[in-house]
């Protein structure tokens, strides 16, 4: 099995009308949590562009990001291109809160009057008339879920939206939010080491006509074999503080990187490419949506829409690798999922 460039950039539909490239763009670390990025401002830009130059379609951003310096960046990005674009941002998550005293800051905010406000701000960031996919970020505990997507679907009537998803959110609650206005897709991570959507959302999503949209396909760049030791990371980066990356999981899980790396050879692709290549023979409704902010990177990931994996590789690869150690995300995160 070999993968070559396509002239020609393959494409999957997302719920029953939404068609965006086979592999997606994700922008969060241009600006945010992968370390200080002030210096590569100008490559990020420069790699969005190559990216639709490649005909690549999905952005995915989020107002959290940054925050707001992420859709800024997008904005700037796609200034005179919009009609190459399928813009997909999100909303929910909330940082930096103060509490009142005695009381727990909240995490998320789904109130029918905060979905329209952050709308209005994302628009203006992004230098845009509409969004093509709004997603709620998490799902708010103490807002229904009928009622937050009701406030979408009001923003969908007003032509601000084209279509509107959930990230994170477990079986019961996409059941909920698709009755009250249909989902395009659910977007969660997905990967060879973060399984959990084969758990009962992909087969709901699949009942329903959802489409599946799979952030951090590479691991937070752990499954590419770039990362070898926890110094290879700024003081600054999150994943400083990720459970799969630190201490002993940081060692066991150089191991699972070591089976891949060993896989890829194998097949004459790279660790990262075989990643991407994996996820996407899960199924057409899967569209994958790897990180980067350099433009040599951004093709090696494309490259991975040409790679055909039968299901016997597809389940020998799953199964030849060792469970990841460590949680996705840190305990406080790991709360605000599935729900």
């Amino acid at each position: 099995m070999t993968a070559s460039m396509n002239t020609k950039m393959k494409t999957r539909r997302l719920g029953q009308g939404l068609e965006v490239s086979a592999i997606g763009l994700g922008c969060m670390g241009m600006t945010w949590a992968y370390g200080a990025t002030q210096d590569d401002r100008g490559e990020a830009i420069a790699t969005i562009r190559h990216a639709l130059d490649a005909g690549l379609t999905l952005l995915d951003t989020a107002d959290v990001y940054g925050p707001h310096t992420n859709e800024e960046l997008v904005g700037e990005a796609i200034a005179g291109r919009r009609d190459e674009v399928v813009l997909a941002t999100k909303f929910g998550i909330l940082r930096g809160v103060t509490p009142e005293p005695g009381s727990v800051a909240p995490t998320v905010n789904g109130r029918p009057d905060y979905v329209k406000a952050s709308c209005e701000g994302s628009l203006k960031r992004l230098g845009v008339d509409h969004i093509d996919l709004y997603y709620l970020h998490r799902v708010d505990p103490n807002t229904p879920i009928e009622d937050t997507v009701g406030a979408m679907a009001d923003l969908v009537k007003a032509g601000k939206v084209r279509h509107i998803g959930l990230s994170e959110a477990a079986p019961d609650t996409i059941r909920r939010a698709h009755a009250v206005h249909p989902l395009t897709a659910v977007q969660s991570e997905y990967s060879l080491w973060t399984r959990e959507p084969e758990d009962g959302v992909l087969q709901t999503l699949r009942e329903l006509g959802i489409g599946f949209v799979a952030y951090s396909p590479l691991g937070r760049g752990f499954l590419s074999g770039a990362i070898r030791s926890i110094d290879d990371l700024a003081a600054d980066d999150y994943r400083r503080r990720s459970p799969r990356f630190i201490g002993e999981n940081f060692a066991r899980n150089l191991e699972l990187v070591a089976v891949i790396e060993g896989l890829a050879r194998d097949k004459g692709v790279t660790p990262a490419q075989l990643a991407l290549g994996w996820v996407m023979a899960q199924g057409e409704d899967i569209v994958p949506i790897p990180g980067t902010r350099r433009r040599s990177r951004l093709d090696e990931n494309l490259k991975a829409a040409d790679i055909v994996l039968n299901d016997t590789e597809r389940k020998a690869i799953a199964d030849a690798l060792p469970a990841a150690a460590g949680e996705r995300y840190p305990a406080s995160t790991i709360r605000e999922l599935n729900r």
